[in-house]
């Protein structure tokens, strides 16, 4: 998952503020109707490779053509658009299927569930369909967010059929998305010796390497794999490895309890370097008291020049620091962690445990909120003018802010911070931090965003946002 915040100043925020509350609504080209019901007012619109690409004054934005109703010519509307996410780097899927498996499939998930007599039947027959049924459990608990049962399930599978390829990948998979990459690395050599010309095998030992702090390796595995097949998921993690070689060749490292530090020297001093691992280390206590969990294994950090920085990350001009699964820091000109780098890397450190807890499947809103919070930052500041922009009907619609904010100009990402930090506040404030924890973990349950703030807090996105208004309207008197 991909997460940024800008390290930048926000005294310019309140300014961006109010110049989308006041700045008037014109006449648009054309309106975008999407599906939810929403709509965006834009300068022009087309349409490319499954894809709705839209231009907002100087900006493009673009959505999946599958969320959208109609496009129309005109239309009247205030000057915030709704963006989208920004193209993620997930993990490669495996594309294999199981003998049998179609077959197994309606005998084992039934109403929903899988069909635990059914699947005990399965394991006293023939043993490459119990197998096969097996698999099936497996696959489908892991598309439902239960990735321990996944996991169990798989390995039964794997004890019936040892060398299929096919399940020993799925396992894989599984065992990545829980961030378990040690125990992983192993199945996934023993994958590519049994399927040395299956992509998937090759693409997950690849990724698997990537996070596994072994770059080299994982760019001679994502190659392999598109030699033997082209995919455009797998090129952009070649792309993204061959990137981060580049920039931290030489790299120095060291290590504390829980990070692993990867640094240029030249740009981090030795005293600088203490000074973060101990700031790292005080917020991940911290951290641990608040989410009531702690993640599986080391977190690597890096420290960049500036430029390697946006070099590796490929982020937008306004960013600054960024979390991929790694919290990845520039630091140039700094000699000492000071109070605004203290607060971006707890910011940064936020998101390692909401991915765990989400399985990475935290929106983007919410999870950026979260971060924001824990810093701690408040919207008192611009809490004014944020009520102000609510009593107007005048915010990003949050349901268009659960992808990445990686494609937003500068402006439209202030509001999205700002919305963000302002919407998980009136959570905090109304409910308390344990159902924020509660929240995300229905989230990494499977269910999606709507289904799970229903069952925690009672509300979806549209009275949601009615709740955000009338709190920030209560809150700062506007």
């Amino acid at each position: 998952m991909r997460c940024i915040v800008s390290i930048r100043t926000s005294r310019a925020v309140l300014g961006v503020f109010l110049s989308l509350i006041l700045w008037p609504g014109g006449v648009w080209a054309e309106t975008i109707r999407l599906k939810n019901g929403r709509s965006i007012y834009a300068d022009r619109v087309r349409e490319v490779d499954g894809r709705v690409e839209y231009e907002v004054g100087e900006n493009t934005f673009a959505i999946p053509k599958s969320s959208v109703e109609r496009i129309e010519a005109g239309g009247s509307a205030p000057v915030t658009s709704s963006p989208s996410a920004a193209p993620e780097m997930p993990l490669p899927e495996p594309k294999g299927t199981v003998k049998h498996a179609e077959a197994m499939t309606a005998r084992i998930v039934k109403d929903g569930h899988v069909d635990l007599d059914a699947l005990a039947e399965a394991e006293q027959g023939d043993p490459e369909m119990a197998a096969a049924a097996f698999y099936i459990a497996g696959r489908f608990e892991q598309a439902h967010g239960n990735p321990d049962k996944a996991r169990q399930y798989l390995q039964r599978a794997m004890t019936l059929a040892p060398s299929n390829p096919v399940i020993l990948e799925q396992f894989v998979a599984v065992l990545v998305e829980m961030h378990r990459y040690q125990e992983a690395l192993a199945y996934a050599q023993q994958a590519t010796r049994l399927a040395p010309n299956s992509a998937d095998a090759h693409s997950l030992l690849g990724y698997v390497f990537f996070n596994s702090e072994k770059t080299k390796q994982a760019i001679a595995e994502f190659r392999r794999s598109l030699e033997l097949r082209a995919d455009a998921g797998v090129q952009a993690l070649l792309e993204r490895a061959e990137r981060e070689a580049s920039a931290e060749a030489g790299f120095g490292e060291q290590a504390s309890g829980h990070f692993t530090m990867r640094y240029e020297g030249g740009q981090a001093a030795p005293a600088l370097r203490r000074a973060i691992i101990d700031t790292l280390e005080a917020h991940y206590n911290d951290l641990v008291r608040e989410f009531g969990i702690a993640p599986r294994q080391n977190i690597v950090v890096s420290l960049y020049t500036g430029q390697a920085f946006f070099d590796v990350t490929q982020a937008p001009a306004w960013s600054g620091a960024e979390y991929d699964g790694k919290l990845r820091i520039p630091v140039e000109g700094l000699d000492s962690v000071t109070g605004e780098l203290s607060r971006v890397l707890k910011h940064e450190l936020a998101h390692a445990f909401i991915a765990q807890l989400t399985r990475n499947r935290c929106p983007m809103w919410l999870n950026e909120g979260i971060a924001q919070a824990v810093e701690p930052q408040s919207t008192a500041r611009h809490g004014p003018a944020l009520a102000r922009m609510f009593a107007r009907n005048a915010q990003l619609p949050l349901n268009a802010l659960e992808g990445s904010f990686t494609s937003l100009d500068g402006r439209a990402a202030a509001v999205a911070y700002a919305e963000s930090l302002a919407a998980v506040e009136y959570i905090v404030h109304t409910y308390g931090m344990s159902d924020i924890v509660r929240l995300l973990q229905r989230i990494g349950e499977g269910a999606s965003t709507e289904s799970a703030m229903r069952s925690v807090i009672h509300s979806g996105y549209q009275s949601f946002e009615g709740e955000v208004g009338d709190y920030l309207k209560k809150t700062y008197g506007e």
